[in-house]
């Protein structure tokens, strides 16, 4: 019990801490943050050999509890990675400042000049798991739109992270900020989680997850401060009928295959009864070239007699494998009910030369991101051009689709007079 007492001690001294360089961001000049972020690459780069052995130790802890390679990946840094992320942070430099935008302005009959002026949403919690380099990556976009950030990286990276932190901390006192704009909770100990989840008596405004599924649903089930997140990638790509067979095969392979492991990979195929049947053979068969198993309902088993049967519960999966889903269905209206059925809310494409088709799909699904002859694999802040993010949001309040600097800000009204009073 001490114990605990005393871990809710230190972590409320986080809070408040965080709270105070909060105020200060918010007032902070563009410049500043600029500044902040530049040094802090800069002293990425000069500390790689610290961070690189810290990084060494983290991996020998990790091999020797038999971490999954995949895992043991995402951990694992080289000059190539720590140089990357320096650039990383460089990049989010050079994006506009989103806090003090005018997102919109009019003015009342009676005078008053009224503003909707974008501002810092304050202290955000981020929680992740196993890839250090996001230690960079979260800080550098919090402090560019204004917000004090404390991290908990995953037990496994902690060295490597907290190596991290304090390069990124001296970009912050070379610039002037509070070093406690950017902390790092320092402790492995999982009750730290649940403090952060309950908002550290007020301190906390925004937790965002960034990991795999068990980590999402606990931060939704035990957070009492509002959530930045989704559990699931449940992707689909709808091959319609007038789809180009060339730009078909070409976009299904990539959404499937080019990564399998992030949340953008397409995991369910829809091929439309009335799609030329060479086609659907075509495309399928370029996926199994790849390396990709196939699970497919009782028609495409019909065609493609290599593929597994599919179950009900394929239809609900997110495999982040080289595994899909494969259905038939009978025209645009049954592709869009299957997407509402079993989706998440992710990221859905279609592929026509249809435009009116097209625009129906667009307009009927409510998912944060719907393409047009494009792959689900776009679903990235950086291939939208918005520079770094720090996850994809699938909810329907706040940020939806890739979450950057400007998706960090909430807004807030100004209203301007000259005496006036309300009759």
């Amino acid at each position: 019990m001490n114990e605990n007492r005393e871990l809710a001690a230190r972590m409320c001294v986080l809070g408040v801490a965080g709270r105070d360089a909060a105020r200060a961001l918010r007032e902070a000049s563009g410049d500043t943050k600029n500044k902040a972020l530049l040094a802090a690459a800069s002293a990425i780069r000069d500390s790689a050999a610290s961070i690189l052995a810290a990084n060494a130790q983290d991996m020998a802890q990790a091999k020797a509890e038999r971490l999954s390679p995949a895992l043991l990946d995402r951990l694992m840094l080289d000059e190539k990675r720590v140089a990357a992320m320096a650039a990383g942070v460089e990049a989010v430099a050079a994006l506009p400042d989103p806090v003090g935008r005018v997102l919109a302005r009019w003015t009342r009959p009676n005078g008053l000049d009224i503003s909707r002026v974008a501002t810092p949403i304050g202290v955000i919690g981020i929680i992740y798991e196993s890839r250090p380099n996001v230690t960079a990556d979260a800080a550098a976009i919090c402090l560019k739109s204004g917000n004090a950030v404390i991290l908990r990286g995953g037990s496994e990276s902690a060295g490597s992270s907290a190596a991290i932190l304090a390069a990124l901390q001296a970009g912050l006192k070379a610039a002037g900020l509070p070093v406690e704009a950017v902390q790092l909770v320092p402790t492995t100990d999982r009750a730290a989680v649940g403090m952060m989840l309950a908002g550290l008596e007020g301190s906390v405004d925004l937790i965002i997850p960034r990991g795999g599924k068990s980590l999402v649903a606990r931060v939704q089930a035990e957070a009492r401060v509002p959530v930045l997140a989704h559990l699931e990638g449940i992707c689909h790509t709808y091959v319609h009928a007038a789809a180009d067979p060339a730009k078909a095969r070409a976009v299904v392979v990539n959404a499937k295959m080019r990564r399998t492991g992030i949340c953008g990979a397409t995991e369910t195929l829809l091929l439309d009864a009335n799609c030329p049947r060479e086609l659907a053979v075509r495309v399928l068969e370029d996926l199994a070239a790849k390396g990709c198993e196939i699970r497919g309902d009782g028609t495409i088993r019909a065609i493609f007699p290599a593929a597994k049967q599919a179950t009900e519960e394929d239809w609900r999966t997110e495999y982040l494998d080289a595994v899909i889903s494969v259905k038939v269905v009978d025209d645009i209206e049954k592709a869009i009910r299957h997407i509402e059925t079993y989706g998440s809310h992710h990221t859905e494409a279609i592929i026509t030369e249809d435009a009116g088709a097209a625009e129906r799909f667009l307009a009927a699904l409510d998912s944060a991101i719907l393409l047009w002859n494009a792959s689900t694999q776009f679903a990235d802040g950086g291939e939208f051009g918005m520079g770094a993010e720090i996850g994809i949001g699938t909810g329907k309040l706040h940020a939806r689709g890739p979450v950057g600097v400007e998706q960090l800000t909430t807004f807030k009204y100004v209203v301007r007079g000259n005496g006036q009073i309300r009759g």
